[in-house]
């Protein structure tokens, strides 16, 4: 009985001497919930995430994983250790990992020594050179579906307490209505801008269709309407598949395959898929190539997309009897993947929006059809193998597109762990 009176009693004393710092916490986890709640870019808001889990459970690490429905595992997003897309790829079975465990319950759980735990995941230590002590971790909970998990690792002071469960628990709440707000809103802008590219090629089709009822119709007039009727719907077909694209890859959904791709053979390949395209309007295809280079780690099938995109529009904006050709060297930690081309070149005013969805460079002569989404789909899978796509044009003089892969594809140094 004394006992239990002394434990209560250190209880008590526990609870009054840290009631201002939860206090403070709390304080704290406010001005975090607040900045995530104005956020809607998704890669934003799950970094802010992290950082704020990191910080009111004072931990030395933080990440999050969403499930993925169509594969059925749990995939690394965000963390406050430098993480990659190489990393992003590391798949977390729900059913073999502390993570999963937490996902498939959807309940906390607190690990106090992670390497005795069987459904601790090894792999990601291993990958990221990191020790995994302790793991406390919240399912994502938002309506009545479970989004993914957020987990800290290692308290920097003691152990995990009730305290940090709480505050953990409380982020995740606020931080699951913001992924969802965020995935919405991005669903919502780009099908609102679909919606309204739509109506161009609807109002060909109505006014075609239309017309061809017209029994007085000659012969090459209907013909006419039939080859517009048909270009139209190639047209919407093509654009619907791009923005299928699109959408998958701004949500995140898109999971990129990294094997080593020697991009030299890759470039040729491309090359031999757009050469009767090049002859047909007399265009010269030239190469300069180091062939000193090692394979990158990447998504080849995803690269030779993109490459296919640039190249395409090379030839597309040149003009007949032009020239483009295609570099690949090494730039200190870069490897530098160059298309330039001869052809119109881009206007001053319409190299800031050259990336943009659905944006097509005025073409008085309309003599060059496109969904104006190639290059938005390319300047994401660029960012998604942490690169990026400069351009440089000069009107009449053509265009360059530099393509920048980091050249060392070496692992993290600190988690995402589970």
């Amino acid at each position: 009985m004394n006992k239990n009176k002394s434990e209560r009693s250190a209880r008590d004393k526990s609870a009054i001497t840290n009631y201002p710092r939860l206090l403070n916490r709390y304080a704290r986890l406010l001005e975090l919930t607040s900045d995530m709640v104005s956020t809607l870019d998704l890669g934003t808001l799950l970094q802010h995430i992290v950082d704020a889990a990191k910080e009111l459970t004072e931990s030395e690490e933080a990440s999050l994983l969403l499930y993925d429905p169509q594969t059925h595992l749990l995939y690394f997003q965000a963390a406050t250790g430098p993480l990659d897309e190489k990393d992003k790829q590391t798949a977390v079975p729900a059913d073999q990992s502390i993570a999963g465990w937490i996902f498939t319950h959807g309940e906390p759980l607190l690990v106090e020594d992670a390497k005795t735990d069987p459904r601790f995941f090894r792999e990601v230590d291993v990958l990221t050179r990191f020790q995994t002590r302790s793991i406390l971790g919240v399912p994502l909970h938002a309506k009545d579906k479970t989004l993914g998990v957020i987990e800290v690792v290692n308290k920097r002071k003691g152990t995990f307490q009730e305290m940090d469960l709480k505050l953990l628990q409380s982020l995740a709440a606020q931080a699951a209505i913001a992924i969802e707000n965020s995935r919405l809103f991005q669903q919502s802008d780009l099908v609102a801008e679909m919606v309204h590219e739509l109506r161009t090629p609807l109002a060909a089709l109505t006014a075609a269709a239309h017309l061809i009822q017209r029994h007085e119709l000659e012969v090459d007039q209907r013909n006419k309407l039939c080859r517009t009727i048909y270009g139209e719907v190639q047209r919407l077909n093509d654009m619907t598949t791009d923005f299928l694209e699109l959408a998958r890859l701004e949500s995140g959904r898109v999971r990129f395959v990294r094997e080593p791709v020697l991009l030299e053979g890759l470039i040729r390949e491309c090359l031999e898929v757009i050469r009767p395209q090049a002859e047909s309007e007399s265009i010269t295809l030239e190469t300069e190539i180091d062939r000193s280079l090692s394979p990158v780690q990447a998504d080849r099938n995803r690269l030779k997309q993109l490459l296919l995109n640039l190249l395409t529009n090379a030839i597309k904006y040149n003009h007949r009897g032009g020239r483009v050709r295609v570099h690949l060297h090494r730039k200190g930690d870069e490897l530098l993947l160059t298309v330039e081309d001869t052809g119109r070149g881009i206007p001053s005013e319409s190299l800031s929006r050259i990336f943009d969805r659905f944006y097509r460079v005025p073409d008085k002569e309309a003599s060059v059809t496109g969904t104006g989404l190639g290059l938005a789909i390319a300047k994401r899978i660029a960012e998604n193998h942490d690169g990026r796509i400069e351009v440089d044009s000069e009107p009449g003089r053509g265009s360059k597109f530099t393509l920048h892969l980091p050249a060392d594809g070496s692992p993290a140094t600190s988690p995402p762990t589970t």
